[in-house]
């Protein structure tokens, strides 16, 4: 499918048909006759659990529904930036092992305290050096912590990295599909730059109302700048992946994209980013959210947390459908006084209007934090859950994550990547070490996958009635092929991945249930005799 305008982002396609007709004809079996598929996916995970390698191999073969919380900069491997920085003759500092653009002056070169990232690909000390310097891979903690060592990473390829790299998000999205997912959402455009020079001015003890007037004539401008580099960051993703010479599994992968202020910046320039945010995220349906983005113990992101929490409140009230999922509770004890850990998940909720929250580590060092709970699974605030990020970024692993607290309180839960090329990891191995470190079953896993779509801001209504996935919405309930069900789903984009999420689960399902039975006897070739076996002498 080639890149559509905007105008056309949410028609109807031949291909969308033809796909809903597909999916229709291949409806589940009637309730009255249970399928025994699941149960059998069910008793081979059973099986697999001892076994990590063939476990692995099972999961990457699972459906996965969507990642909700993948930063695009931090998801791309070293190996890229390197290659990149290679192509484009950038440089290495020796001391430092991150990559800087070259001197200009008088000529482009390298300095004697640099080696020419070409050489990376030749020497593999350097290359192995370098991935280890842009990465988590064979850290060990010594004069910088873990901390340090993963948020120093995107310092170090920046100058190899763009934000807004269709390339990159082809890279994410191929890596996605080999998986079996289904959906992205990608932190992936920020406010920084001109739009946070523009809140430079500011003086926030006037008020909201009067900081906003002052920025009503500069912002609009680079808020369409923002639209169009979404676009031609979309454009160049589909051409990377030959969208209009195939349809390969990588360009059924949907992609939206989340809007990143950057929290430590000065409280003016925040100001600035989070009211560009709300008017790209209104105006543009392939941003989907605004979010909080760089680390919750910064500084900036400490001191001044409620009166950025307010900034959300006061330009939501103008810009009210703008979804909202925010960084908060990426925090653990010692990080921070203990006095930092004890609002920052309630206030990015109830002043916030946060409708999902990211990490959500820290959650019971908060002020009433079974009432916080309870306040979660009331209203269907799901957390995005990163369990390698939180432990190599937090020390924070197995029983000491609340994520079995989470699930004890009824709050829904989604596994995601974070930074999935620094962290070396991949949607895969979260739900691996989930499933290992939790004691998860195939249903526990299916209710994970099924939130990740559920609670996606992707436009429409559920495909389910309510989010125990037991009974579908009403027009679906029956047939998915009459006109109510075939109309819903035409207006619904979540309905239909959600349906798609379905046919793809019971497509698994029912390959490993065939490939786990036994062979019948008269299947099975006759069995040669002795004699008609050729007589090899021994060696």
């Amino acid at each position: 499918m080639n890149f559509l305008p905007r105008s056309r982002l949410l028609k109807r396609s031949a291909l969308f048909m033809a796909l809903l007709s597909s999916l229709a004809r291949g409806q589940s079996p009637k309730a009255t006759t249970p399928d025994p598929a699941p149960a059998i996916v069910e008793r081979k995970l059973a099986e697999l659990r001892h076994s990590p390698p063939e476990l692995y191999a099972l999961l990457y073969r699972m459906p996965k529904g969507g990642d909700l919380h993948n930063h695009l900069s931090g998801a791309v491997y070293a190996e890229t930036f390197i290659q990149d920085a290679a192509a484009h003759a950038l440089c290495v500092d020796n001391r430092t092992l991150s990559i800087e653009q070259p001197a200009t002056a008088p000529e482009i070169h390298c300095t004697e305290a640099e080696t020419p990232a070409p050489r990376a690909l030749e020497d593999n000390q350097l290359f192995g050096s370098l991935i280890d310097s842009l990465s988590m891979r064979d850290f060990v903690p010594g004069r910088e912590s873990a901390h340090d060592h993963f948020f120093a990473t995107f310092d170090k390829f920046n100058a190899a990295s763009s934000e807004e790299s269709g390339t990159n998000a082809a890279e994410v999205t191929r890596r996605a599909a080999e998986q079996n997912e289904s959906y992205l959402e990608l932190m992936a455009v920020s406010g920084g730059g001109r739009i946070a020079a523009l809140g430079k001015p500011l003086d926030l003890n006037a008020g909201f109302e009067a900081a906003a007037l002052k920025l009503r004539a500069g912002l609009p401008p680079l808020v369409e700048q923002l639209k169009t580099r979404v676009d031609q960051m979309e454009r160049q993703r589909r051409e990377a992946l030959r969208c209009a010479a195939a349809d390969s599994p990588a360009c059924r992968v949907a992609v939206r994209y989340i809007y990143q202020v950057l929290r430590a910046f000065p409280k003016n320039q925040v100001f600035a980013q989070v009211l560009a945010g709300f008017m790209l995220a209104s105006s543009d349906p392939l941003v989907v959210a605004i979010n909080f983005v760089q680390p919750e113990d910064y500084l900036a992101s400490m001191r001044d947390y409620h009166d950025q929490m307010q900034m959300i409140d006061y330009a939501r009230r103008l810009y009210p459908n703008v979804h909202i999922t925010l960084h908060a509770g990426e925090l653990a004890s010692g990080l921070v006084p203990p006095e930092g850990l004890r609002f920052h998940i309630r206030e990015a909720i109830e002043i916030g209007h946060a409708e999902r929250i990211g990490h959500g580590v820290s959650v019971m060092y908060e002020n009433d934090a079974t009432g916080l709970l309870a306040l979660m699974r009331e209203r269907h605030i799901p957390v995005e859950i990163n369990l390698t990020s939180n432990d190599l970024i937090l020390g924070v692993k197995g029983n000491d994550h609340p994520f079995p607290v989470y699930r004890k309180y009824g709050v829904p839960l989604a596994l995601s990547t974070d930074d999935e090329g620094v962290s070396r990891t991949h949607l895969t191995q979260e739900y691996l070490r989930a499933t290992l470190t939790y004691n998860l079953t195939y249903a526990d896993l299916k209710q994970l996958v099924r939130n990740s779509l559920e609670y996606a801001f992707v436009p429409g209504a559920s495909y389910w009635k309510t989010a125990d996935y037991r009974a579908r919405v009403a027009p679906c309930t029956g047939s998915l092929q009459t006109h109510a069900c075939q109309e819903f789903l035409n207006a619904s984009e979540k309905a239909r991945l959600q349906l798609d999420l379905e046919k793809r689960f019971e497509q698994f399902e029912h390959a490993l249930s065939a490939a786990s039975r036994p062979t019948s006897p008269s299947a099975r070739p006759a069995a040669r005799s002795q004699a008609a076996v050729p007589q090899h002498p021994a060696p």
